[in-house]
């Protein structure tokens, strides 16, 4: 716990009572939590919260939300979560120039296996999303966190702006077995701008990255395997439904439904401009190397694409590599008009087949 000699000492006089200021009275101590009620319920008294193997209640959010500006939170040791059929999320944080780290030997264990039945978010258990990093805002960062066995999607990025994340592990392979783990979708973005993901080592079962909405977002040196690719969407449908000035580079994805993907949802309205794909290196896809689709509806093709949301400005640079042989090398199926000034140089997909199914291909690029 936090040291109450450390607050006490830093009371102001009595002369200098007419200026209190709550704020100026907390944020003095370093605090060590074995119990995760405590660490949220004294969250705001600490300029640096340590979690220390903790343990949290079945069917509790770990809240650390609403932190004072340059708290720090850093993990020991496993912490764990009990087992609650409820929809989470597990984890939350808030707060502006909030630094998040783990020390050497940490993990973030979410017990997936309890909860995976196959189904995710489409049925079966209600299960419980990982760690809403929503509203992380100013010079915010996430570092080094190992996180294991989600029960659905792990990292959920809404509202915020100027948020680095660097070096995160996801594994969630424990659920390839039986095919149960599923909708595990490492990060999830969403009304957010300013967004860097720097060397990011994911094993799942759906998307490596989902952008829904944003701008300004990169994902750098990331490395996926197990899931459905890297992803722009899918787009529309929601409150927010604009995604430009993404660059995506210096990433891996193997093992995977798909490489790079672009979807965007059947009649809704919405944009996506100024996205690169830059250096992708691709290699045992199972269903299309590189995918771009307007035809979603509920989270499945039509195949019928409509153009509500434009693709603009796409750029494709260096995505090389190969799929299975009953895979696709290059799907695109857009709507009339709705996809237009694209750039595509040195893009080599083999090793599958030759889609015949292409509809209103742009100029600068091929299927």
């Amino acid at each position: 716990m936090f040291s109450a000699a450390a607050l006490a000492a830093a009371v102001p006089t009595p002369t200098a009572a007419p200026a209190f200021n709550s704020a100026s009275l907390h944020k003095r101590a370093s605090c060590t939590f074995t119990d995760a009620s405590a660490a949220s319920a004294s969250k705001k008294d600490c300029a640096t919260i340590v979690l220390d193997n903790i343990a949290v209640p079945s069917g509790t959010t770990l809240d650390l939300t609403d932190l004072t500006s340059g708290t720090s939170v850093i993990f020991e040791g496993e912490t764990t979560w009990g087992y609650e059929e409820w929809s989470g999320p597990l984890l939350s944080i808030s707060g502006e120039n909030i630094a998040i780290s783990g020390k050497s030997g940490h993990t973030l264990n979410g017990g997936g296996a309890r909860w995976w039945d196959g189904k995710g978010t489409n049925g079966g258990k209600t299960k419980p999303k990982f760690f809403y990093a929503h509203d992380l805002t100013g010079r915010s960062s996430i570092t080094g966190l190992n996180i294991l066995n989600t029960p659905v999607q792990a990292i959920s990025i809404d509202g915020a702006s100027g948020l680095t994340i660097t070096d995160m592990k996801i594994d969630d392979s424990a659920g390839d077995k039986d095919s149960l783990g599923h909708n595990t979708d490492a990060f999830d973005i969403g009304s957010s701008t300013g967004v860097t993901i720097t060397g990011a080592n994911v094993k799942n079962q759906d998307d490596c990255l989902a952008i829904n909405s944003g701008s300004s977002i990169t994902f750098t040196g990331g490395t996926c395997s197990g899931g459905h690719g890297l992803s722009i969407g899918s787009v529309g449908g929601r409150d927010d439904n604009d995604v430009s000035d993404i660059n995506i580079s210096s990433s891996t994805v193997t093992n995977s439904q798909n490489g790079v993907r672009i979807k965007t949802v059947y009649g809704a309205t919405g944009s996506v401009k100024g996205v690169t794909y830059k250096n992708i290196t691709l290699s045992s896809i199972s269903n299309y190397g590189i995918v771009i689709e307007q035809d979603y509806e509920n989270g499945s093709p039509t195949g019928t694409p409509t153009n509500g949301v434009p693709i603009t400005g796409l750029t494709l640079d260096g995505i090389t590599g190969t799929v299975d042989s009953d895979a696709t090398n290059i799907y695109i199926l857009c709507g009339s008009g709705s996809c237009s000034d694209w750039t595509w140089t040195g893009v080599s997909v083999t090793g599958g087949k030759t889609s015949t199914k292409c509809k209103n291909i742009p100029g600068g690029s091929s299927c």
